[in-house]
């Protein structure tokens, strides 16, 4: 006897997952109509769909899961325990959606959307808030989640999509980031005011070659363009101290723990006298970055047009 075998093939767990996922969902809201009226022509009524259509896709949810969800007397239908089980998942299921598809749609709202927005710490005492003031002039109700990081962690989550955009230094160059240029920032040599150079006004970087610096940790923008500047200048610098914020720099080169290299404060800080710094051209640019070919919601593309438009006023003078 020869024994014919199906020739549909056999899934595997996980195959059998998504495969039921494909199957099952565009079924649900079909089967949620028709037990919320308990009745096939009301529910196809409601729905706006043809009672045939419905009446299939309700025959076949209960093939695929090889269960009775209703029983049925006429056009009218009442739910099995099986199936008062399942309206359960499927309306806490729906609600979700229902919930995210609601969310989306409000961050993606042109007049009150929002906007994930990355900036570097040295930009946010003063440069950020002055933005976002002078954007919502025009644009009240547009809300901003906003991420203080350094430029490295904040193109990552540019790429993973946490972030619309993101001001950083130095302007990065990747293929898969658009980036421009936005302004320019002089960097000035920070010493304690009570060191040997605390009475000049400005200085060559090669001036402090035998100093000790702090800086910030390798990974950021501003410890790149100091080891730059510092190797343009002819000399590596000898490192006392790696940290993770600017004005605790500053309040280092006030203990006396070493100079920097850094962007001007906000407020100025006692304790410190801040040169500048005439060769080479200390400066660090900033631009803002996001993914090339990602698609903006109207808010982003509000916010990215008035960036760009401040092109060389980013920055207080």
């Amino acid at each position: 006897m020869v024994h014919q075998h199906s020739s549909q093939p056999r899934l595997s767990p996980s195959s059998y997952e998504e495969d039921i996922t494909l199957l099952l969902a565009p079924r649900l809201a079909y089967f949620a109509g028709v037990a919320r009226q308990e009745h096939v022509t009301r529910a196809a009524q409601e729905m706006g769909v043809p009672q045939s259509t419905l009446s299939r896709a309700i025959v076949r949810l209960e093939e695929d899961l090889g269960v009775a969800l209703f029983a049925r007397k006429g056009r009218t239908v009442s739910l099995t325990p099986a199936g008062r089980t399942f309206l359960t998942s499927v309306e806490r299921a729906l609600a979700e959606v229902e919930r995210a598809a609601e969310s989306v749609q409000a961050d993606a709202d042109p007049s009150a959307g929002k906007v994930a927005f990355g900036f570097l710490h040295t930009m946010g005492s003063e440069t950020v808030p002055e933005l976002i003031r002078a954007f919502r002039v025009d644009h009240p109700r547009i809300r901003f989640t906003l991420v203080q990081n350094y430029g490295e962690a904040m193109i990552e989550r540019l790429r993973a999509g946490d972030l619309d955009l993101c001001l950083t230094s130095p302007v990065p160059d990747a293929p898969d980031l658009v980036a421009r240029r936005l302004d320019e920032q002089r960097l000035r040599l920070v010493v304690p005011d009570d060191h040997r150079l605390a009475g000049r006004k400005r200085i060559r970087l090669a001036e402090a070659a035998d100093e000790t610096f702090v800086t910030l940790e390798p990974g950021y923008g501003l410890r790149r363009i100091t080891d730059d500047l510092c190797a343009e200048a002819g000399f590596t610098p000898r490192i006392a101290f790696e940290g993770e914020e600017a004005e605790t720099l500053r309040g280092l080169v006030a203990a006396g723990l070493g100079v920097a290299l850094l962007p001007p404060p906000a407020v100025a800080r006692p304790g410190v006298v801040e040169l500048g710094v005439t060769a080479p051209r200390a400066v660090r640019e900033i631009g803002v970055a996001w993914l090339d070919g990602h698609p903006d919601t109207a808010p982003v593309a509000a916010f990215k047009r008035f960036l760009l438009s401040r092109r060389g006023h980013l920055l207080p003078d």
